[in-house]
């Protein structure tokens, strides 16, 4: 049985476990799983090939300068398109927004139906073992350099209500 119509917004560090929580969720929930990488990676490495990028980067300025807000709406739209219809969960790390107070009434305003955001993560020695275990070359420039990538990542829960998610358990 299908929950409400609603938006829930999985967000969180990379390997932090928002691919694996948002499937068990929308599986639950009957809802459309719509995930940032596997929706948008094949596009994205098109177009980081073409643009005479590393097919495989996802943290430097350029990438997230040309590719960042384009992949994001074209999750929204995805996510609009479906929400008349079934609820939808929706995977990205969203490190921005998800600092910012009002992101979910922005989003509940846009999409017409309730927002629930759930934050999912774990202790970044954790999250290194995923990446290394799941051998994805965008990970690699992280790997190399953990250290200076953690001061870039160190995401924070949101600034709002939302459900914590501890994927270490």
């Amino acid at each position: 049985m299908s929950a409400e119509m609603k938006l829930y917004v999985v967000c969180g560090p990379p390997a932090g476990g928002k691919t694996c929580y948002g499937r068990q969720l929308a599986a639950r929930l009957g809802a459309v799983l719509l995930d940032n990488d596997i929706a948008t990676e094949t596009v994205v490495q098109a177009g980081l090939e073409a643009a005479g990028f590393s097919r495989d980067d996802r943290d430097s300025p350029r990438y997230k300068e040309i590719f960042r807000e384009p992949v994001y709406e074209s999750l929204f739209q995805v996510a609009e398109a479906n929400l008349g219809h079934l609820p939808v969960v929706l995977v990205g790390p969203f490190t921005r927004e998800s600092q910012q107070l009002d992101w979910p009434t922005g989003l509940a305003a846009r999409f017409g139906v309730p927002v629930e955001v759930h934050f999912v993560s774990c202790p970044p020695e954790l999250r290194r073992e995923r990446m290394e275990r799941r051998g994805e070359a965008r990970d690699l420039a992280k790997l190399a350099h953990w250290e200076s990538y953690l001061q870039t990542t160190a995401m924070k829960p949101p600034p709002f209500d939302h459900v914590l998610v501890d994927s270490s358990v």
